[in-house]
């Protein structure tokens, strides 16, 4: 059999994504090789991710890879893809999730409380979620934008930029970092973005029915792949992407899917928030459901707003 050819990108949390979702499928006898794919996201380092665009910034060149067939399947961090994908593009499988919570992680220990009244703590961060979720609950927290693979984001905090970094447990601890891990944040406040924690595999219409059903046999997590089924169905309401700041988790609580969610203003002065709850076949109207109770509650105009701003 030829092997299975995997895109991804070429950071060392990519990698580590790439070789998870290759051992799995070599669990299941199924041969893969990995091809390194350079993206927007990943060329562009000096402008916020908002800035540059919120569709395809870390998945457009990899889909160009899948459509050509050069590859077979492209492994993103879930998170990172599109509410809507391109025609012809699909999810194929999602592993099995990772604990979704933020994290700060910083060389202070122990580091100041974020309540604290003693000089402004500054945290380097990317996300809009995050910047505004800052904003909302900790005003006195500065942030400053940090971009780059996560080894440059701590060398750059070593060198003074900020006091600690902002970012998703998942990432952190695949790399090995857990030891760096000065506070977990509550998800009452730091609700995640759409698929944090997971990892997705995408591929091409014109990839084999066959070869599609062992992959999925062998990669995806059913009871994960409905959880963000509820997320993305949210954010695709929304017409959300990277530069939003909206956050969904979907969780089970016995064979009841559990979906919360929002957006917040760029500026972290409004925060809209709503749940609900069903079963496992309710998973995409759950989403739909939120998303209408978010625009309903104000959210129609905050969305104007936030695109306005992003694109100007």
């Amino acid at each position: 059999m030829k092997p299975i050819r995997i895109g991804t990108r070429g950071s060392k949390l990519a990698l580590y994504q790439a070789h998870h979702v290759a051992a799995l499928l070599q669990a299941s006898g199924l041969p893969t090789e990995t091809a390194i794919i350079e993206t927007k996201g990943d060329k562009v380092l000096d402008v916020a991710i908002s800035k540059i665009g919120s569709k395809g910034v870390f998945t457009e060149e990899l889909e160009n890879q899948l459509a050509e067939k050069k590859v077979d399947i492209a492994v993103h961090s879930a998170k990172d893809l599109p509410s809507r994908l391109p025609e012809g593009f699909e999810i194929v499988a999602f592993t099995e999730r990772e604990k979704v919570n933020d994290v700060i992680i910083s060389h202070k220990n122990p580091f100041p409380d974020l309540e604290t009244s003693g000089p402004p703590l500054v945290l380097g961060t990317s996300s809009t979620r995050r910047i505004a979720t800052l904003a909302y609950y900790y005003p006195q927290v500065r942030t400053t934008d940090i971009r780059g693979n996560l080894q440059t984001r701590i060398a750059k905090m070593e060198r003074g930029v900020c006091d600690g970094l902002l970012l998703a447990y998942a990432g952190v601890h695949r790399m090995g970092y857990d030891a760096l891990i000065q506070k977990e944040l509550s998800l009452d406040e730091f609700i995640p973005a759409v698929g944090q924690g997971c990892i997705g595999v995408e591929a091409h219409r014109s990839l084999s029915p066959s070869l599609k059903e062992k992959i999925q046999t062998a990669v995806n997590h059913p009871a994960t792949a409905i959880c963000l089924q509820a997320e993305r169905s949210f954010l695709r309401v929304l017409e959300g992407g990277c530069s939003i700041p909206a956050f969904a988790l979907a969780t089970w609580k016995g064979e009841t899917l559990q979906l919360r969610g929002g957006l917040m203003q760029l500026e972290g002065k409004a925060r809209i928030y709503d749940a609900f709850q069903g079963s496992k076949e309710e998973a995409h109207s759950l989403g739909i459901k939120l998303a209408e109770s978010i625009l309903k509650k104000g959210g129609d105009k905050l969305l104007k707003e936030i695109k306005g701003t992003i694109n100007e």
